[in-house]
Formats: structure tokens, C-alpha cells, sequence
């Protein structure tokens, strides 16, 4: 049995890799965070069995230059943190378990160790309905990273050596 992720693929993308590949895609990485939620890309991977995988779900840090000095962290959102003290949570956390709670994948990065063990501690509580209403409202629509259509090979290939 064989299987390929995807990375950033809209459903354009998607639409021609299934017109001509044998295999379906098991998971598609993409941005995904409460402030840019993509739903019609959710839901198009949904309807095709392709597990939606966020690369970054927290959204609190826009590392990508040239994106805007205007951006806001979710880890300072006023909605974030209410759910969070209700729960004696982290922003962070919240977020995790939205997005697990909501059937996806989660891969958040992080080098602080206690904030490592904070990311896997998600599973000792539920957010109520209304919380992850509250969580789904806060779509702004706006990438924190990269266009896809920005990322070409001219742009970002590199060499890949024979092996």
C-alpha cells in the first residue's frame, strides 16, 4: 500500500493531482489557526478522505517577513483567554484542542520544553459547543504565512541530490 501527504494544496491543486494519481492523498498540511480558518478547504478535503494537518495551529506568531506589522497573536486574544481561564488552560491549548476537537491534526512547534508539554497536555478537558462557536467566529480570513500560489520552484526549489 502506498501513501503521499500534500502541503498547501488548494482544491485546485488538489482537483488535477486526483484527476491523474493512483493514490489519494492521506493528509494535506496547511495553515490553520482560529484567525484563518480555510473551511471550503476543510470541507473539500473532508469530502475526499484527506486528513487536514495544521502546520500552524496557534497563528500567535507571523515569522514570515513582509506579511504585516499590523498582525495580532492569537495568544493575547481577549476570546482565547476567557475559554482558557474558564478551563485553568493556556491560549495555546485551547486552540490545540479546538482543532482536535474539530477532527484535524496538529502540529504545533515549539523548542521550550515547557511549552512542549504544555502542547501534548490537551486532552484533560472539552471545549462546551458555544466555546468552540466562540473559537470558529474569530476567522479574519488572513494568512499569517505564504500565499500557495507564491511558492514556486524559482522562488523555493532547491536541488534535491539522487540518491
Amino acid at each position: 500500500m502506498r501513501a503521499i501527504g500534500v502541503s498547501n494544496f488548494m482544491p485546485e491543486h488538489l482537483t488535477r493531482l486526483l484527476e491523474v494519481a493512483e493514490v489519494i492523498p492521506a493528509v494535506n498540511q496547511i495553515e490553520v489557526h482560529p484567525y484563518f480558518q480555510q473551511r471550503k478547504l476543510l470541507a473539500f478535503d473532508a469530502e475526499h478522505g484527506i486528513l487536514n494537518q495544521a502546520w500552524s495551529p496557534i497563528g500567535g506568531i507571523t515569522f514570515y517577513p513582509g506579511y504585516g506589522d499590523d498582525r495580532r497573536s492569537t495568544l493575547a486574544d481577549p476570546v482565547l483567554l476567557g475559554i482558557a481561564d474558564a478551563h485553568d488552560r493556556s491560549a495555546a491549548q485551547v486552540m490545540l484542542r479546538w482543532h482536535l476537537q474539530q477532527g484535524r491534526s496538529a502540529i504545533p512547534k515549539s523548542t521550550n520544553p515547557r511549552r512542549i508539554a504544555e502542547n501534548f497536555d490537551v486532552l484533560g478537558f472539552e471545549l462546551s459547543p458555544d466555546e468552540l462557536a466562540a473559537i470558529d467566529a474569530l476567522d479574519t480570513g488572513v494568512r499569517g504565512g505564504p500565499e500557495p500560489a507564491a511558492i514556486t520552484l524559482e522562488l523555493h526549489g532547491r536541488p534535491i541530490p539522487e540518491a
